[in-house]
């Protein structure tokens, strides 16, 4: 039983100066040491030894074990490292190869023209005012002078929750619920940008969602001449200072009286082409004087209070200012769009 457990030994130690794979050596190990190995199979004949040789044999198979055991350990460790070794060679890198730029990202277009118009009414006193997207029928339209079955309801088709609950088709609302907070103080100076949501043709200057920016002011002996001036002020800084404005007549049953307001084309400074249509003008929003039922029904008095409101899309002003004719472009993830708007460090 020595012998055959020597043979064994010098048997496995032989062949493991042969391998070189993990499976293999795996395989040697649980077909000499295992359960069901050589070895076990050999100490099995033990009750066949006198009471005197079973604790010498017995011995002899611990350090045969022991020996096997850290050798095959020790293989084991052998292969890991050369296969690593190997792999490192195969990935080998040249470090005088120049890097690999790492592209940084960017504020989105929308997001840069939505800051600005916020920076420049800021400097004019404002302050930001935020809603819910998802709002009450009441805010949306009735607080706005807008009844239900009203026939103006249909120049914002709109997306309906339930009954009482819709995606907000404006940002006008968040004017009633500031005007509703402050209960009748004054002055009341906000801009309220955000996303709205109508039921439009998807084309290259509609989209179901987009941006606005509302502007609402009230207080004593505010004047048509005032929002006049704060927008022609608000045009010069978006545009640029030789800016003209006009405003045009026009109906929005929240203000009266109201007027759609253009600015002097961008591209041939008044004079005439494609842009503009050879007139000169570009549409940027519309305004008006903030109605008297809409005072009433936020809690201000409409014969001591009077204040004028705006509304302009923020895809609108940033098509213009950079030139944009799509306004898909905006929601197409295009980098190659959207890096031209990276500020260069």
């Amino acid at each position: 039983m020595r012998d055959k457990m020597m043979e064994l030994k010098n048997a496995t130690l032989e062949a493991l100066e042969k391998l070189a794979d993990q499976k293999d050596l795996q395989d040697l190990k649980v077909r000499i040491l295992g359960k069901k190995g050589e070895l076990t199979a050999i100490l099995r004949n033990m009750g066949q030894l006198s009471a005197e040789e079973r604790p010498l044999i017995g011995q002899i198979a611990n350090e045969v074990r022991e020996l096997l055991e850290e050798q095959i350990s020790k293989k084991a460790s052998e292969i890991v490292q050369k296969e690593q070794e190997k792999q490192l060679a195969k990935e080998n890198i040249d470090v005088t190869l120049p890097g690999r730029p790492v592209i940084t990202g960017s504020q989105h277009p929308l997001t840069l023209v939505a800051k600005e118009i916020e920076d420049i009414f800021l400097g004019l006193g404002y302050e930001v005012a935020e809603g819910p997207e998802v709002e009450k029928d009441y805010y949306n339209f009735e607080a706005l002078n807008l009844p239900k079955n009203h026939p103006a309801r249909d120049m914002q088709d709109s997306f309906y929750i339930t009954e009482e609950f819709l995606m907000r088709t404006h940002t006008s609302p968040v004017q009633v619920r500031t005007m509703e907070r402050m209960k009748s103080e004054v002055p009341v100076k906000i801009i309220c940008p955000g996303r709205v949501y109508r039921r439009d043709d998807d084309d290259a200057t509609h989209s179901h969602v987009f941006m606005q920016a509302e502007g609402l002011v009230i207080d004593k002996h505010i004047r048509m001449s005032d929002l006049k001036g704060t927008l022609l002020t608000f045009a010069r800084q978006m545009f640029g200072e030789h800016q003209q404005i006009r405003l045009r007549p026009s109906f929005f049953p929240f203000t009266e009286p109201s007027a759609e307001v253009d600015v002097s084309c961008i591209i041939c400074e008044g004079k005439g082409c494609r842009v503009c249509k050879q007139t000169g003008w570009l549409e940027i929003l519309g305004s008006g004087m903030v109605h008297p039922k809409v005072l009433e029904m936020s809690g201000y008095d409409p014969e001591i209070y009077s204040g004028f409101a705006f509304g302009m899309g923020i895809e609108r002003i940033a098509m213009l200012k950079y030139g944009i004719e799509d306004i898909r472009q905006f929601y197409m993830n295009d980098t190659r769009f959207l890096r031209q708007f990276q500020k260069k460090a």
